[in-house]
């Protein structure tokens, strides 16, 4: 097979996994932050800087030129969230009872791939899911006027050129294709048995990606990544009892910094840290329009920029096994002035652990856990906050996330045949 028609391949099958996906929204809102199973056992510590290795492309495509040669990541991470909405007895409908887990399990998928062309050049594609929720109460429960099921689903394809300007810097840019869904369900009334007003709508949106990487001394790499926002118009339907209208809606997703730092303590240990910035702030309130213009309905929003602060390390442990372990904490761009039945978001904590295993010189295995705590979370949707619809709704959240990821990463040229590239601040 040649080496096109087998990357055309690769493609084909990431693609075809990410369709099969549901997102889970673990990264602030409802980003998805699991995009890498050796970064995952770091907490994302250094995702900038290559820590996640190939997969590190998501964060900063400058890293593809940390790798040489011709290679292939790719990952699955299991989401297991446990989320219960429990209303307090002042609820006027608290006799129809508490949400039940809303969380649903999902598996995520990314694939990243890299072909050197020589000693400066570097192409890639990775195939990713940036966003993604789904949750899903009891039809007939307490908050039912607030929401029922809710799904957020994308697609990115971003391919990339990265340059190797010198031996301490390189670049690499890349446009960014984006499918993005969402469909959001409530009831139409308050009593059990009440029908469903649905909204939803679709739409495939541009953006690109830009990055650097700095290795100023022996055992040092410093990367800044850059991901753009992306503007959609979705277009879809609201369905009611009182029938079907078709709807647009414009939605913007956040653009994205991140900077990460990886620093080689001795041959065995690296120490990363990281650091993230989301624009969620750029939501704000999208208007939904239906025929000739007039608003049917909106979407409140109005979340704040969500921060991510992780450290971590890797330790070699043979010539075969690395270890790894990462704490992080996350500021979500969610309070309680506005936060919704639909994504009872929190400020957490990220502990995480993790391994690789080099089985040969061509393929590595990955592996993490992580447990997400989050902080202690309430609900307050009274007169005044931007969700309230004439019920008044006091509720505690029960959460908590565990997320097992495993990835693999294969060289598909011989390693034996050197080609000059970046300096690699760990052996790959």
């Amino acid at each position: 097979m040649s080496r096109l028609s087998r990357s055309l391949t690769l493609t084909a099958v990431s693609l075809a996994a990410l369709v099969a996906a549901q997102g889970g929204a673990h990264a602030g809102a409802f980003g998805i932050r699991e995009q890498s199973a050796s970064a995952q056992g770091l907490s994302f510590a250094g995702a900038a800087s290559g820590s996640g290795y190939l997969s590190s492309m998501f964060w900063n495509p400058a890293v593809i030129t940390m790798m040489p040669g011709w290679n292939t990541e790719a990952s699955l991470s299991l989401i297991v969230p446990r989320v219960d909405i429990n209303p307090l007895p002042s609820v006027p409908t608290f006799a129809l009872g508490g949400s039940g887990d809303i969380g649903q399990d999902a598996i995520v998928p990314a694939s990243y791939n890299s072909y050197q062309i020589n000693d400066m050049l570097w192409v890639g594609l990775s195939t990713t899911s940036p966003y993604g929720l789904v949750t899903d109460p009891r039809d007939n429960w307490a908050g039912q006027v607030y929401s029922r099921s809710s799904k957020v689903f994308s697609l990115n394809a971003n391919p990339v050129l990265g340059i190797k300007v010198n031996n301490w810097l390189s670049v690499a840019a890349g446009p960014s294709l984006q499918y993005f869904d969402i469909r959001l369900k409530r009831a139409a009334a308050v009593t059990p048995g009440a029908p469903s007003v649905i909204l939803d709508g679709d739409d495939i949106g541009f953006g690109f990606t830009a990055g650097v990487t700095l290795t100023p001394f022996a055992g040092t790499s410093i990367g800044i990544g850059y991901r753009s926002r992306i503007d959609h118009e979705l277009e879809g339907t609201v369905t009611s009892p009182a029938g079907r209208i078709p709807i647009t809606s414009d939605l913007t997703t956040p653009d994205q910094l991140t900077i990460g730092i990886s620093q080689a303590i001795t041959p065995a240990l690296t120490v990363h840290a990281g650091f993230e910035w989301t624009n969620w702030s750029v939501l704000e309130t999208p208007l939904v329009t239906g025929p000739g213009g007039v608003v049917v309905t909106d979407l409140p929003l109005n979340y704040d920029d969500g921060y991510f602060y992780s450290l971590g390390f890797d330790y070699k442990l043979t010539n075969q096994l690395t270890l790894r372990a990462g704490l992080a904490y996350e500021e979500s761009p969610i309070d309680t002035e506005v936060r919704s039945t639909r994504l009872p978001d929190n400020d957490r904590i990220w502990a995480s652990v993790g391994a690789s295993y080099q089985w040969n010189n061509k393929l590595s295995f990955d592996v993490a856990y992580t447990h997400i705590f989050t902080k202690e979370t309430d609900i307050r949707i009274l007169p005044g906050q931007q969700d309230f619809e004439g019920l008044p709704f006091v509720a505690d959240v029960d959460a908590s996330v565990d997320i097992v990821s495993v990835g693999l990463r294969y060289r598909w040229d011989d390693p034996a045949v050197a080609i000059p590239a970046a300096p690699i601040v760990r052996k790959y």
